[in-house]
């Protein structure tokens, strides 16, 4: 009777370092990953210095109140790659404005982030070219309507296949 000898495979030393060094080296290339991943994405920083933003709260809030006091509505609109704003008093009448400026913000990625000055269009409307990606925006809108400060919007829209939803 021939029997094939099969020579069995021990289990050494280096074997269990082997596998130690391959769990391991996925680990640490795992961390590596997720930590470039968060440097390159957004920071978390809504601002500077904490301290400050909290004095200038109270200052804040009042020019919001003094402004909704106004009864003034802003009108937005996005679609066919392009941005239109226009402002209309308590009456209904138009509010002559001197310039606005758009500023899209991504809540996640400030690389994406774009500011778009628009331009007097027709009667009392601004408007510009931009295309926004499709997803979810904060549009930040200042107008110009000859005041001390400009006329606040701060919006959190959706886009979806270029337009506004």
């Amino acid at each position: 009777m021939t029997a094939n000898a099969h020579k069995s495979r021990e289990f050494t030393g280096r074997h269990m370092l082997a596998i130690i060094l391959a769990f391991f080296g996925v680990v640490i290339a795992v961390n590596l990953t997720m930590a470039t991943l968060a440097n390159t994405s957004w920071t978390g920083l809504v601002v500077e210095n904490t301290y400050v933003a909290s004095q200038q709260f109270n200052k804040k809030a009042e020019e919001g109140r003094a402004q909704a006091a106004l009864g003034w509505t802003g009108k937005l609109t996005i679609a066919w790659g392009e941005v239109r704003y226009s402002l209309t008093d308590a009456a209904g009448k138009p509010v002559l404005l001197h310039g606005v400026k758009v500023l899209f913000r991504h809540p996640a990625y400030e690389n994406e982030d774009k500011a778009v000055t628009l331009a007097l269009a027709s009667g009392e409307e601004f408007a510009a070219q931009h295309m926004p990606k499709d997803g979810v925006w904060i549009v930040e809108v200042d107008a110009d309507a000859g005041l001390a400060e400009p006329y606040r919007e701060v919006h959190r829209v959706m886009i979806s296949h270029g337009a506004l939803q």
